[in-house]
């Protein structure tokens, strides 16, 4: 009975397979092809793009200092409040904060480099 029963579900499964490959090779054949005019480069997305991350790039040489300032001053204050064991996490916490200063303002000063060449 169960092979009887199995059979009868790989061929329910088989049908509706067949049925949606039907589907999807009808749609594939009457698209139409679409051409695009112009280049990338001077489209709308790709200039919009290029000034969205020279602005971030600008933005984030800015608040990256700020944000680590305010966390290293916060990371201080409560390192002067605990115990000699958690004086070691929160000055790890303090190297973290400014190799990350570091890594956000180098990072914006390439990507910001490299974009210069391209506009």
């Amino acid at each position: 009975m169960k092979s009887k029963a199995m059979i009868e579900k790989c061929k329910r499964i088989y049908k509706r397979a067949s049925a949606v490959l039907l589907v999807l090779l009808i749609t594939m054949m009457c698209a139409v092809p679409a051409y695009a005019s112009g280049s990338v480069g001077s489209s709308k997305i790709a200039t919009g793009t290029e000034a969205l991350i020279k602005d971030v790039t600008s933005w984030l040489m800015i608040l990256a200092p700020i944000a680590a300032v305010l966390l290293i001053i916060y990371f201080c204050i409560r390192r002067s409040a605990s115990d000699e064991m958690d004086q070691k996490k929160w000055n790890n916490r303090i190297t973290a904060a400014i190799i990350s200063c570091v890594g956000a303002v180098l990072g914006s000063a390439i990507l910001n480099l490299v974009l210069g060449y391209y506009s």
